[in-house]
């Protein structure tokens, strides 16, 4: 009767942390969604140039994973940080995918790299914050 009861919390636990990693994961797109808008009017209908793209992906990516890892860990009973590498290293591989598909092919250069490193590590900083705050 224990066992049957421990694997009921273990299989609930682990259904509500694919969800919490699946819902960080989509609040950092929306983030990701709604600054890349705004870059893309900014130089659309200003006299911006399309130079500092690298540089808003790559902080916009940091922060999106940050905020996602800090949801997909929240409430979590342990191990935040790996609950927000998960949802950073979700969220990088998504991202990665649709810039293959949209540039036609993929190129792991530095950049590319540096993302995934700093999806990782932003991931399981904001992991570690959230396991700290209760839902």
């Amino acid at each position: 009767m224990n066992l049957r009861k421990a694997r009921n919390i273990v299989s609930e636990e682990g259904r509500t942390r694919t969800s919490a990693v699946i819902s960080g994961v989509l609040i950092g797109y929306a983030i990701t969604c709604i600054v890349f808008l705004g870059y893309a009017m900014l130089i659309t209908y200003s006299n911006f140039t399309g130079q500092g793209l690298p540089l808003v992906v790559t902080i916009t990516s940091l922060a999106a994973v940050i905020i996602a890892g800090f949801d997909a860990a929240r409430g979590a009973e342990s191990r935040g940080w790996l609950w927000g590498l998960i949802a950073g290293l979700i969220y990088v591989l998504i991202l990665v995918c649709i810039g293959a598909w949209v540039n036609g092919s993929f190129k792991a250069d530095v950049r590319t790299v540096t993302l995934f490193i700093l999806a990782i590590a932003g991931g399981g900083l904001g992991g570690m914050m959230g396991i700290n705050f209760r839902k």
